[in-house]
């Protein structure tokens, strides 16, 4: 009876070690774009907490995105509006910017793409490691990335920290992770509050098409041969 309790033991201590493995360590850090010439642009800020991801994207300072990968969640909330909206295909930040396996990214950022709803995403992220590099003080595992779209970027992971910390795209923009601060994050960041109401895009066109207001498009006339 013992050994089985051991035996148990094991195998949930092995299963715990299994779940902490999967996840991001905890931080804070800023989130820079980068133009083709490699000035920086715009200073937004990324947030990870027990798996879940929040990013305050530069280019959407309306709102920001809650991601939670492994329920399959991407939603952007926008705070004046007391909205919030499955993200879709709102920002490539969105598929990037989760927990991956330091020795095998493109799998997640395959599920993320999925997520997005992008067109044509069957055919696999591949990644292809290049070596070794260090950025800031950090060590990370560079890649050469192919989208399920056939665009190429290089990426940057921190084994540490599970993380993307710097991609480029063909044309050289991209974005830097910086100024990281590693610790628990406030959980309430990456929370939507109850009160706020997910925004269908769907189901605002189905109701204007039962109002006055809406007006069929024209349909193409028949083609007829000459």
């Amino acid at each position: 009876m013992l050994r089985h309790m051991e035996i148990v033991a094991v195998l949930l201590l092995g299963a715990l070690n299994g779940i902490t493995q999967a996840q991001a360590q905890s931080f804070s850090a800023d989130l820079v774009t980068v133009n083709a010439d490699g000035r920086d642009e715009k200073s937004g800020k990324v947030l990870v907490e027990s798996g879940k991801v929040r990013i305050d994207a530069p280019e959407l300072p309306q709102g920001f995105f809650i991601l939670e990968p492994s329920l399959k969640i991407s939603y952007f909330v926008r705070p004046s509006q007391f909205v919030f909206m499955d993200a879709k295909q709102s920002s490539q930040l969105t598929q990037l910017l989760v927990p991956v396996d330091p020795d095998a990214p493109c799998a997640q950022w395959q599920m993320m793409a999925k997520v997005a709803d992008i067109p044509d995403s069957s055919p696999a992220w591949r990644c292809e490691r290049l070596g070794d590099e260090v950025l800031d003080g950090r060590a990370t595992f560079k890649y050469r990335a192919v989208s399920p779209k056939g665009a190429s970027i290089t990426a940057w992971i921190d084994p540490a920290l599970k993380f993307l910390l710097r991609f480029r795209s063909q044309d050289g923009s991209g974005i830097d992770i910086k100024t990281i601060e590693l610790g628990p994050q406030d959980k309430r960041l990456f929370e939507i509050p109850a009160d706020y109401e997910k925004f269908d895009p769907k189901e605002l066109i189905e109701r204007v098409k039962q109002s006055d207001v809406w007006i069929e498009p024209p349909k193409a006339a028949p083609r007829t041969d000459e």
